[in-house]
């Protein structure tokens, strides 16, 4: 059974159509890329399935259970996580503290009353640092890091939940050249515990990481396979030629 089977999705913004029927599969432990030109309707796709925009029609089928119709808290609570493209850390924050309040949900009311969480988190908020390569950066504030340091905590605080699919709106968008690649030595990791769902330009970066990827074209998927099946599709060599 697929993880995620997005069905027929359609999403109309008064008379603007931004996607005609779009469909995806994600199974499970899959990095699955959604590429396709500006305005091709990759982003609102991805906020359809986490439902943070109300599909105009079609389904989105989560780990077996329907979810069109559930609100974007009940998504996160069935396991899906949703990093948009600006980040959205708590800047006068530290990284520590930023870790801290993204696992704080899985601690009970009582720990958080008697301010037990700390204690209770400490390990694992650095481990999460660490594994983001921020642990040397734990207590300074997160305005002073990096614009690709703020996407790598934020995608650290997006993991926090312990999701079984993250989903990621163009994670590298102003980062340096440098900083992508790290980006993709940093995802790699996470493969053996949740699938991902990544809406990416940069078609270098996808094709390193995903297993599969489906491609967007005026609200509609044209192409959807393995790597090497999409690069010799002849309907997406025509689309990006047209669009250069």
């Amino acid at each position: 059974m697929a993880l995620l089977e997005a069905r027929g999705v359609g999403k109309s913004f008064g008379r603007l159509t931004a996607l005609t029927g779009a469909a995806l599969t994600v199974g499970n432990n899959e990095f699955h890329g959604l590429i396709g030109p500006n305005g091709s309707g990759k982003s609102t796709f991805l906020k359809c399935i986490a439902g943070a925009t109300a599909a105009t029609k079609g389904r989105v089928i989560f780990d077996g259970a329907d979810v069109t119709n559930t609100s974007p808290a009940a998504r996160a609570r069935a396991g899906m996580s949703l990093k948009f493209q600006m980040t959205s850390v708590l800047t006068e924050l530290t990284l520590y503290d930023n870790i801290l309040l993204a696992l704080q949900p899985k601690v009970s009311l009582t720990r958080l009353m008697f301010s037990g969480s700390r204690k209770i988190l400490h390990e694992r908020v650095i481990a999460m640092l660490e594994q983001f390569r921020l642990a040397n950066r734990a207590h300074d504030a997160a305005s002073t890091l990096s614009h690709g340091q703020q996407q790598w905590l934020e995608i650290a605080m997006a993991l926090a939940a312990e999701p079984m699919l993250l989903l990621l709106d163009e994670p590298t968008g102003g980062m340096s050249i440098e900083e992508r690649r790290v980006t993709g030595e940093l995802l790699q990791p996470i493969k053996t515990r949740c699938s991902l769902v990544i809406v990416e330009h940069d078609l270098d970066f996808i094709r390193d990481i995903c297993d599969r990827i489906t491609v967007l074209d005026q609200g509609s998927v044209i192409c959807s396979g393995t790597v090497p099946e999409v690069q010799a599709n002849s309907k997406v060599q025509e689309v990006y030629l047209r669009r250069a």
